[in-house]
């Protein structure tokens, strides 16, 4: 984010109210400035010290507290808010917006407030699945108020189900998420690959790559805070799948291509980010192969090139790939953009060993169709992903 943001807390009268410290501590990490405002149950469950140490901000409890500024406070927050989120939103706060009423610090906020303001509940799930209380929600929704939905699992009361408050990391980077700067892919479809594929031998062995996914999930998550919409299609990969798009996991060569193929004609932008694997066994053992001899001799075949297909039937689309290189590197990668008609290709020294694989940071080149080449120098994969962006959007 290029500016400070402000973010409005409220925190409502709910068991799951020590979460909520959690939130404000990983906003005030992005260097995000935030104010807590709490109901009067809430401060029975959690002291507002407690809130006021993390925020560096005072915490307004009592709408009728003498104002540590002379300024009407709720007009003063609804005002700074660029976004108020309402962490566990309970049915009581969510019953009360839905019917207008405004008779606390934090139910007249939300009612002055011209920010975008975001419910996360947490109730008991009999409490939660309550149809007043889904209709209140319902409501809520098509107010244009946004919801982080609760989870599934066991709750503080004992029973399980519904209504357990969404994880703090999920509800802090959806606040990110919707407090970035940029939002110029309001409308637009993105598909991106990601990860390795695989290629199996037996049903215990195959073939793969180093690719962690790093650089592509960077990339789908840098088109959802722009406001794109997303499907990500990943090979096996360990990093967790991330929240507001189209999540969809392939192993293959042959699954990727599936996919990739039935999702391409809806999408505006395609990004394939993907180490797929460019050969497959000749044959492939459906018993475990047993190591009866000193040498295996592996025989492989070509498999089909993803790229230079999508290439081939492109049509409106801008389709960008990459090229990992160990030598030849923009030799290589220029061939790579004009065998497989793309409109960029991102190329990088796999050779470099402060960069590449399984690493948070990259160092590439950027070569577009009309010849133009864009050096990036060392930065975060996150920023790869923005400049690329960037650089699409200023041709486009």
């Amino acid at each position: 984010m290029d500016s400070k943001k402000t973010v409005v807390l409220g925190v409502t009268g709910g068991i799951a109210v020590y979460k909520a410290l959690d939130v404000v501590s990983r906003l005030k990490k992005e260097d995000i400035d935030v104010h807590v405002i709490m109901t009067e149950h809430a401060a029975k469950f959690v002291n507002p010290i407690s809130f006021q140490s993390l925020s560096q901000n005072m915490v307004i409890v009592d709408m009728f507290a003498e104002p540590k500024a002379w300024e009407i406070q709720h007009i003063s927050l609804a005002k700074k808010a660029d976004l108020m989120v309402i962490v566990p939103a309970t049915a009581n706060i969510l019953g009360k917006v839905a019917c207008g009423i405004a008779d606390d610090m934090l139910s007249t906020t939300i009612m002055a407030t011209k920010a975008p303001v975001v419910f996360a509940p947490a109730a008991n799930t009999n409490m939660f699945l309550n149809p007043i209380v889904q209709d209140n929600i319902t409501k809520l929704k098509q107010y244009g108020y946004k919801f982080i939905e609760p989870e599934s699992g066991r709750l503080a009361c004992g029973d399980v189900g519904a209504g357990k408050l969404a994880d703090t990391k999920l509800i802090s980077d959806t606040i990110i998420s919707m407090l970035y700067d940029i939002k110029d892919l309001r409308g637009k479809k993105v598909l991106v690959t990601a990860g390795p594929t695989i290629a199996p031998l037996d049903p215990v062995r195959y073939i793969t790559n180093r690719s962690s996914g790093k650089m592509g999930y960077a990339i789908a998550e840098e088109a959802r805070d722009r406001g794109a919409e997303v499907i990500l299609i990943s090979g096996p990969s360990s990093i967790e799948k991330p929240f507001g798009m189209k999540n969809i996991n392939i192993s293959t060569n042959e699954e990727m291509l599936k996919v990739v193929e039935d999702n391409f004609d809806w999408a505006d932008i395609v990004i394939k980010a993907a180490a797929v694997a460019d050969y497959k066994p000749k044959e492939y053992s459906d018993r475990k192969i047993k190591k009866n001899e000193d040498e295996f001799n592996l025989l492989l075949e070509k498999d089909t090139d993803i790229l230079k297909r999508l290439g081939s039937k492109k049509k409106d689309q801008i389709l960008v790939g990459f090229a990992a290189e160990s030598h030849d590197l923009l030799e290589n990668a220029k061939g790579k953009l004009q065998k497989k008609n793309l409109d960029y290709i991102v190329a990088n020294d796999i050779t470099c060993s402060d960069t590449g694989f399984a690493s948070n940071d990259n160092r590439v080149n950027v070569l577009c169709r009309d010849g133009k080449i864009i050096p990036l120098e060392k930065m975060s994969k996150k920023k790869i992903a923005r400049e690329l962006f960037n650089i699409i959007n200023e041709k486009r």
